[in-house]
């Protein structure tokens, strides 16, 4: 590999610290998290199941769904190993290319992610907007091509970050200030020019979660025109009551995103616990809440629950 300076070579391996200050302390966050792990997997097997084994979900809404729990289970499974290492058993070594594929996982499924979020804000929009056409507009074939175009686009946008970051000799400190490895924290420790690379991160962050956000809002003020439209208060109520739980996973998904971008930029004289803090949040966040909410919010996955546990406690009492 070259390097630009012929007095550094790239570290064997980085460390990850967890959270900054509370080393000594950190074996205390590890039932919680382990937890937090744990419903994050079980909630969206339990959501992709469900949708695999109904065929009454087997709809556009519904597929977007399973992408979206596809996505979490990509970060929760990506980001699990290092966290486990660090909290359970006290081990935050990482050598670079291990950090590198992490790296590019982590972001990879984070732009998958956010395409699937506009993907279901535009189904959103077609079953409001037009609920006759509905069906014949998001055909199986139209799915596919959207679900190959986020993969694609999540591949493509991510492809050359760990490319460009190997090359740089890291003579710094090796600590990383997070449980994975992140593009903005490897870099921060490379001891040349990083310039190239933070442009294209933050072009690549324009160009998948900007654009997308601006396409979720536009969608939802041709969705509210076309609610406002709707004559009676019930109707309409019921119209956009179709939209909360997307509402809501736009929204744990963003604002955390918008903060780390945001803290990581500007924030170089803030707390070392607030990028790290906030990073946790917007990895791990989603993919806990997200089955949770559309278990709670979607009326035919609920009830398939409820006939799930119902189910399960009439052949228990029969065993009885």
């Amino acid at each position: 590999m070259a390097l630009s300076n012929n007095t550094y070579s790239a570290p064997v391996t980085f460390i990850l610290i967890g959270i900054p200050g509370m080393e000594e302390s950190q074996r205390w966050l590890s039932f919680p998290l382990c937890s937090l792990y744990f419903i994050a997997l079980v909630g969206n097997c339990i959501i992709l199941f469900f949708i695999w084994t109904e065929r009454s979900l087997h709809t556009p809404m519904y597929f977007f769904l399973s992408m979206l729990a596809v996505t979490d289970l990509g970060v929760s499974l990506t980001t699990l190993p290092t966290v486990l290492r660090i909290f359970c058993f006290h081990s935050g070594e990482i050598t670079i290319e291990a950090c590198l594929i992490q790296m590019f996982f982590v972001h990879c499924f984070a732009a998958m992610e956010s395409g699937v979020l506009v993907a279901m804000a535009f189904d959103r929009c077609m079953a409001i907007c037009e609920p006759l056409r509905y069906t014949s507009i998001l055909t199986n074939s139209v799915l596919a091509k959207i679900g190959l175009l986020i993969l694609t686009r999540g591949i493509c946008v991510v492809f050359p970050i760990p490319f460009l970051t190997i090359r740089f000799p890291y003579c710094k400190t090796h600590l990383l200030s997070h449980s994975y490895c992140l593009h903005q924290d490897v870099i921060r420790l490379a001891c040349a020019d990083i310039k190239v690379n933070s442009i294209y991160g933050l072009t690549a962050v324009l160009f998948t979660k900007g654009f997308d956000s601006v396409f979720i809002i536009i969608s939802y003020i041709v969705i509210i025109r076309a609610v406002l439209r709707i004559t009676t208060t019930d109707a309409r109520l019921k119209a956009f009551s179709t939209c909360i739980s997307h509402i809501c996973a736009v929204l744990i998904f963003y604002i955390p995103l918008i903060g780390l971008s945001v803290v990581h930029r500007f924030g170089a004289h803030s707390s070392p616990l607030v990028p790290v803090l906030m990073a946790n949040v917007y990895l791990l966040l989603p993919p806990v809440l997200n089955p949770v909410i559309y278990s709670i919010k979607t009326k035919e996955i609920r009830t398939r629950i409820l006939k799930t546990f119902q189910s399960n406690r009439i052949i228990q009492e029969r065993s009885y």
